[in-house]
């Protein structure tokens, strides 16, 4: 007999759609809250990043016109110092009483109810324009012997710190925190060069400091990163963290550097395994120019390569099935890897295990490659660990990769050590809880 459709049925359907509209209205609502939190973020971000604009940018403006100041009107800076001096001299006199007449409204003239005719306002906007140029000139002229004087004792400190650069390089030109004490020299000359200058062009001493630490002030808010960068360059020529020529990691750089600024660092990029699909991914030369500032000596992580060991520690693993015969693969493993790379460790282990012991490291240096097992889900893992030199890493394991290739090929080893591949084992259990056989069919 056939079923009767139950009245109840379209009701319930138009209560689950409902149910599936709601939900489906409270992700929108969510995501729609979600994306607006994102929004309001986004947009606060930008507003402090222009808020730390305009104050950097305020900053400069302080530093440019004080500096302005300085240089087209050195006599007024001292205005400020004879008005606290003026207003100590009146606070000393003693009080007087103004006698003041009251006059009636009616006696005072008529103000002039005449508006001024716009060619009177152009005219009198040109003149005072005209007379803020002509004063801004006298007082150029009447400073010009001050100026020159200023411009004599730059071009002397000038002189001398070329000078004093060659006698440098040609004295410490083995040292290679040479440059980093000539560029020392030449600064606090060059300070001391500006500051006797301006002394000169203001006149008073005490006008000079505080303007210099508004100055100052003013631009180590705004001008920080170059400082920082400055700073690192600094600290680098000091301190020795990298050389022209030497292959270093810093962030997301990789490569040997090429040139080294006062601000900026150039490498030449390497790739690696690391990088995104689409770009070399051994160490090799990429071909391409990476500038970053020298502000990361300060505030970031430095890997140098080739500083003072040029070599590294590398590892190729070598997947063998768990049946293989474990010593033998072992074994055979060692063989190959003392074959190709026995003589070419020695030396640079050798040297490892004297720069460990000069710095009291205890630790034992191998002068061999070792073969290293470890396990995974469906093979053993044969690990051949030894040391090249950093900038021949992938010719290495190239080499290294083909005679272990070429070994387990050998007929002697069939059966001994077997190959392996990714692979699944499924077992059946009967409902008793025994295993099945191998071989067993389901039926």
């Amino acid at each position: 007999m056939p079923r009767s459709p139950s009245p109840y049925r379209p009701r319930r359907a138009g209560v689950r759609a409902d149910a599936r509209r709601a939900r489906r209205t409270g992700r929108t609502r969510r995501t729609a809250r979600q994306g607006a939190a994102r929004r309001r973020l986004g947009t606060a971000d930008a507003a402090r990043a222009r808020l730390r604009g305009f104050r950097q940018a305020s900053m400069v403006a302080v530093a440019f016109t004080g500096l302005l100041l300085l240089v087209f009107a050195p006599q007024e800076v001292g205005i400020a110092q004879d008005a606290a001096a003026a207003a100590d001299t009146l606070a000393g006199l003693p009080d007087t009483v103004a006698v003041i007449r009251q006059v009636p409204l009616e006696a005072l003239p008529a103000a002039a109810e005449a508006e001024i005719p716009p060619d009177s306002a152009i005219r009198q906007a040109t003149q005072e324009a005209t007379g803020t140029l002509r004063q801004l000139w006298s007082d150029f002229v009447a400073n010009s012997p001050k100026y020159g004087i200023a411009l004599a004792i730059l071009l002397v400190a000038w002189a001398v710190t070329r000078l004093l650069r060659l006698a440098l390089q040609r004295l410490l030109h083995h040292w290679e925190r040479a440059t980093a004490l000539a560029a020392m020299t030449n600064i606090v000359l060059w300070l001391m060069a500006a500051g006797i200058a301006l002394s000169v062009l203001v006149g008073d001493i005490r006008a000079l400091v505080g303007s210099l630490g508004l100055v100052g002030l003013a631009l180590s808010w705004a001008l920080q990163t170059p400082i920082e960068s400055f700073t690192g360059w600094l600290l680098n020529s000091l301190k020795g963290y990298y050389r022209i020529g030497d292959r270093i990691a810093v962030g997301e750089v990789f490569g040997d550097v090429y040139r080294i600024d006062f601000l900026t660092t150039t490498v030449w990029e390497y790739g690696g395994p690391d990088r995104p699909p689409g770009f070399v991914r051994a160490e090799q030369p990429t071909g391409r120019l990476i500038t970053f500032p020298n502000n990361e000596i300060v505030t970031g992580t430095i890997i140098n390569y080739t500083r003072d060991f040029p070599y590294v520690w590398s590892e190729l693993a070598v997947a063998v099935a768990l049946e293989s015969e474990l010593a033998y693969a072992i074994e055979v493993m060692q063989r190959v890897a003392e074959r190709v790379l026995g003589e070419e460790m020695r030396e640079p282990a050798r040297r490892y295990a004297a720069i460990l012991r000069t710095a009291r490291l205890e630790m034992t240096v191998p002068e061999g490659p070792q073969v290293f097992v470890s396990l995974n889900d469906w093979a053993v893992n044969l690990t051949i660990r030894y040391l090249v030199g950093a900038r021949a890493k992938r010719l290495w394991a190239s080499e290294l990769t083909r005679e272990v290739t070429e070994e387990l090929n050998r007929k002697e080893h069939a059966g001994r050590i077997l190959p392996v591949y990714p692979r699944q084992q499924i077992q059946f259990i009967h409902p008793d809880g025994t295993a099945a056989p191998p071989g067993w069919v389901v039926e």
